[in-house]
C-alpha cells in the first residue's frame, strides 16, 4: 500500500488543508505515515510569510530527501506561488503544484493508488480543522499574503456543514475554522452571507460539542459578531487578532487602519463578556521607520492590554511589498525588541494559567502518550495529566493542579 506524509508550515489554512488532504487520501487507499523517512509519498505544504520560512522549507526538502531518497517530494503552497524558481532548482523536488493548483496536486497523489476506501480515520488530529475563506482583499504594507493566495474567497455553507458533519461521524468534537481572513466570510457570495451567519448554522448541528476560530482581523469584529462570540455556548472562549502592532504611527505606515483605542475597545469588552478567555495576538517588531518611542509604546500596551499571550514575529521584508523597499532596522535591535516581547508574553501567560489552579475545566484530549496525555481547555490551556485509558477526541473534565512557565499540570476529573 503507498503511504503518504505531510508535512506543513505556516497558518492554520496550511493546516486545515494537509487536514483536509489527509482525508481524501486515506479515503482513496493510501496510508498515513508519520515517519517521512518512510514514506512513499511526502507533500509539503510551504509558506512564505517570511525569509525564514522559506528556508525552513528547503532545508526540510533536503533532510528528508537525505534520509529517504525513494520518496516522491512534492511542494505545494505560498512559496511555489511566490518564488517557483527556488524550488526547480532543488534536485530532490519531485512537482511543484502552486496555491492554484492543489486540486490538481489531490488529483496526482490519489492517482497513485486505486483503491477506495470508506470513512478513513485521522490518526494525526484530535480536532478538526475546516477551511472555510481563503485569500485577502486588503493590502497591508508587509504582507505577502495577497499575491500568493489571490481575493478573498468564501466557501458555500452547504459544503462547509456537510464537511463538519463527516467529521462528527469521525467521532471529532471540535472544529477550528481557518481562513486567511475570517471576517470577510460570505463577501464574494451571492447572495452575500458573513461568518455571524454561518456560525449559527455551524452551532445547530447535533454532536458538535465546540468551535473555534482561528485569527481574526480586529478591524472587522463588528458589534453583533463580538456579542455573539462571547456569549455563544459552543465557541471557545480563545480568541486570536492580528493586532500587528501597539503604536499609531507604526500601524498608519503599515495600512492597517485602525488606532490603538479602537484596540484597546475591542479587547475590553472581549475580557467583560468573556472573563476567563485565552486572548492572543499576533506582533510585528522592527518593522520599517519603527523607533524605540514606537516600540515602548508596544511594550506597554500588551503589559497593560488583558492578551493572555502574543505571537512575536521579526519584520521580514518580502519581495513585491512596500515595506520591503523602506529603510530597514538593524537585524540585532530586531532581535532585542522580539526577546523582550516574548518574554512578557510569558510572564502574563504563566500569570493567566495560574488563575485556573484549583479549578475544574471542560477540556478535549489531544494527544495520547505512555506516561501522561496531553488535553485542551475550551479557553487554551494545554495541560498534561497521568496517562488515562481514554481516547484522543474524547471530551474531558480536568483540574487544573500547577502551572510553571513551560507546562500547566492536571488530574482528569470525569470524561
Amino acid at each position: 500500500m503507498t503511504s503518504f506524509s505531510i508535512q506543513t508550515f505556516g497558518c492554520r489554512v496550511n493546516q486545515a488543508e494537509a487536514f483536509y488532504w489527509s482525508n481524501i487520501f486515506q479515503n482513496f487507499g493510501l496510508k498515513y505515515e508519520k515517519d517521512y523517512f518512510r514514506s512513499d509519498i511526502v507533500v509539503v505544504n510551504s509558506c512564505t510569510l517570511t525569509s525564514r520560512a522559506d528556508r525552513d522549507a528547503r532545508s526540510f526538502i533536503r533532510k528528508v530527501s537525505s534520509l529517504n531518497p525513494a520518496a516522491r517530494l512534492i511542494v505545494t503552497g505560498c512559496y511555489v506561488e511566490r518564488a517557483p524558481e527556488d524550488l526547480q532548482k532543488m534536485p530532490q523536488v519531485w512537482c511543484l503544484f502552486p496555491n492554484k493548483g492543489k486540486e490538481d496536486l489531490v488529483d496526482k497523489v490519489i492517482s497513485l493508488s486505486c483503491e477506495k476506501k470508506d470513512s478513513p480515520v485521522l490518526p494525526f488530529r484530535s480536532r478538526a480543522l475546516v477551511k472555510i475563506q481563503n485569500g485577502c482583499d486588503f493590502k497591508c504594507t508587509f504582507c505577502i499574503i495577497p499575491s500568493v493566495r489571490g481575493r478573498s474567497v468564501s466557501y458555500e455553507k452547504r459544503e462547509i456543514l456537510a464537511q463538519i458533519k463527516e467529521f462528527i461521524k469521525q467521532d471529532f468534537k471540535e472544529v477550528v475554522l481557518t481562513g486567511i481572513h475570517l471576517c470577510s466570510y460570505g463577501s464574494s457570495l451571492k447572495p452575500k452571507s458573513s461568518l455571524l451567519l454561518l456560525l449559527k448554522e455551524i452551532e445547530k448541528i447535533k454532536g458538535l460539542s465546540r468551535v473555534r476560530l482561528s485569527s481574526l482581523d480586529p478591524r472587522f469584529l463588528e458589534p453583533h459578531l463580538l456579542e455573539h462570540i462571547t456569549t455563544s455556548e459552543k465557541i471557545c472562549p480563545h480568541f486570536h487578532l492580528s493586532l500587528q502592532s501597539g503604536s499609531d504611527v507604526v500601524l498608519e505606515r503599515m495600512g492597517r487602519k485602525i488606532k490603538i483605542k479602537d484596540y484597546e475597545k475591542i479587547l475590553a469588552h472581549l475580557r467583560k463578556k468573556s472573563p476567563h478567555a485565552s486572548l492572543g495576538a499576533d506582533i510585528i517588531v522592527g518593522f520599517p521607520g519603527e523607533t524605540e518611542d514606537d516600540f515602548m509604546k508596544t511594550y506597554r500596551f500588551l503589559n497593560k492590554s488583558p492578551l493572555t499571550y502574543f505571537h512575536v514575529f521579526s519584520y521580514s521584508p518580502r519581495p513585491g511589498t512596500a515595506a520591503a523597499t523602506w529603510k530597514q532596522i538593524n537585524g540585532k535591535v530586531k532581535k532585542e525588541r522580539a526577546g523582550l516581547l516574548r518574554d512578557l508574553s510569558v510572564r502574563k501567560n504563566v500569570r493567566f494559567r495560574q488563575l485556573f489552579i484549583g479549578k475544574e475545566c471542560d477540556a478535549i484530549v489531544i494527544k495520547k502518550e505512555k506516561a501522561q496525555d496531553e488535553i485542551l481547555t475550551s479557553n487554551y490551556l494545554k495541560v498534561r495529566v497521568p496517562s488515562s485509558p481514554y481516547c484522543e477526541r474524547e471530551e474531558a473534565r480536568v483540574k487544573i493542579l500547577k502551572v510553571d512557565r513551560g507546562e500547566t499540570t492536571g488530574q482528569v476529573i470525569s470524561l
